[in-house]
């Protein structure tokens, strides 16, 4: 069990969707808090469509949202021609396209908890008392919303980062499952299936039970210091 485990090509899956998990989890504290905070904004233009864009990989097939993102990213599409001619950037059957697709999934499990958060009506009367008091809004900020919204912060990015681990339909699609290159833990647990070779199926399974346990124990801890 351990040779398997220890075994280069096994090393490598894990290597890659740990790999592609970090930058993903960067991508939801930066660019998913960023949305969140936009989709708490009172009367912010677009929202409704912000908001169901967001939403989308959670409710939609995630095999369809890869085949969407398919179309509209791949190499021969507008958007995925001029990414590959003027920045050099592949974002199909690529490790780029395997952390898109992590970050995608995942999107919805960071941003919905931190915008419910945010849009509480204990945080706008506390903001509202800070900006009485004269407090700036960087400062209101630093002391009031963020040290209020950290624990849905944390809840949200470990959803996040579970959903992405876990992630089959929209890697598939973008990343190709193509050995040694884009076959991530959970892909090649499918591949081991397919393949019959249900010990290798386990103990990819094993991994990601550990994985998950831990992230659920995390959710645990700080799912009490919601608002």
């Amino acid at each position: 069990m351990s040779e398997l485990l220890l075994s280069s090509d096994v090393l490598f899956t894990l290597g890659l969707t740990l790999r592609t998990s970090a930058i993903a989890v960067v991508l939801h504290l930066t660019l998913g808090s960023a949305i969140a905070f936009y989709l708490a904004r009172p009367g912010c233009r677009m929202r409704w469509l912000a908001d169901t864009l967001v939403t989308l990989p959670l409710i939609f097939p995630p095999i369809a949202t890869g085949f969407l993102l398919l179309l509209l990213l791949g190499r021969f599409s507008p958007i995925g021609h001029q990414l590959s001619e003027m920045l050099g950037l592949h974002l199909v059957f690529s490790e780029t396209g395997i952390v898109l697709a992590a970050f995608v999934a995942g999107l919805p499990l960071m941003v919905k908890p931190l915008q419910s958060a945010l849009s509480s009506q204990r945080l706008a009367e506390l903001k509202a008392a800070s900006a009485t008091l004269g407090v700036g809004p960087g400062m209101t900020l630093i002391r009031i919303t963020l040290p209020l919204v950290k624990g849905p912060l944390l809840v949200g990015t470990m959803l996040a980062l579970g959903r992405s681990l876990g992630e089959v339909g929209i890697t598939l699609m973008l990343g190709g499952n193509i050995t040694g290159r884009t076959n991530t833990l959970s892909l090649e647990i499918y591949n081991a299936v397919f393949n019959s070779d249900y010990q290798r199926a386990m103990l990819l399974c094993a991994v990601l039970a550990v994985i998950s346990l831990t992230l659920f124990t995390g959710v645990r801890r700080f799912g009490g210091a919601t608002l």
